[in-house]
C-alpha cells in the first residue's frame, strides 16, 4: 500500500513537472487532476483485488491440531441444539438432513420422507426433515441435547 501512494504521488509530481516544462502553464491543473484520477483508479482497483483474494492458511499436518480443531466446530455446533427452534432449524437441521439424504442416497423428496420415518420414528423425524422448518413458531425451544444424541445414534446405525 505504501509503494502504491508513493507512486501515485510521484505520478501527480511528474505530471506538473512535465506541465511546468513544457510551458504549459493553463494545463498544470488538469494534467494533475487526471494524475490524481488514474491513481485513484489503480488505488480502487488493488484494495478491491486484494479483498478477492483468499487468505492462504498453511494446512498443519499435526493430527493434535486437526482433532483439536474438528472438536471444537463440533462443540459450537452441539451447543445449538438446547437453544431456539430457530437456531435448530438454522445451524442443526441443514447438516443432519444433508448427513441423512448422503447416507440413504434418497434423492426423491416422498421416498427421503418414508425413509425419514422408517429410521427417525414419527417423534424424531420431524426435527431432521429439511421441510420441516416453521418461520411462526421460531421462538419455542428446541429439541434439545437429548433429541440430537438420539438422532445421532440412529444416523450411526445407516
Amino acid at each position: 500500500m505504501i509503494r502504491l501512494v508513493g507512486g501515485g504521488l510521484l505520478l501527480v509530481v511528474a505530471a506538473e513537472v512535465l506541465a511546468i516544462v513544457l510551458s504549459a502553464g493553463r494545463w498544470i491543473m488538469p494534467v494533475a487532476g487526471l494524475a490524481v484520477a488514474a491513481f485513484l483508479i489503480a488505488a480502487r482497483l488493488t484494495v478491491v483485488a486484494a479483498q478477492g483474494r483468499p487468505v492462504l492458511e498453511t494446512p498443519s499436518d499435526d493430527p493434535a491440531e486437526a482433532l483439536w480443531r474438528w472438536r471444537s466446530r463440533t462443540e459450537s455446533t452441539v451447543q445449538w441444539a438446547d437453544s431456539t427452534r430457530e437456531d435448530w432449524d438454522r445451524h442443526l437441521r441443514p447438516r443432519l438432513a444433508r448427513e441423512f439424504v448422503l447416507a440413504t442416497r434418497q434423492r426423491d423428496p416422498v421416498a427421503l420422507q418414508a425413509t425419514g420415518r422408517i429410521v427417525f420414528g414419527d417423534q424424531l423425524w420431524p426435527w431432521v426433515d429439511p421441510n420441516n422448518i416453521e418461520r411462526t413458531r421460531s421462538r419455542e425451544p428446541g429439541p434439545g441435547y437429548a433429541t440430537l444424541e438420539e438422532i445421532l445414534r440412529r444416523m450411526e446405525s445407516l
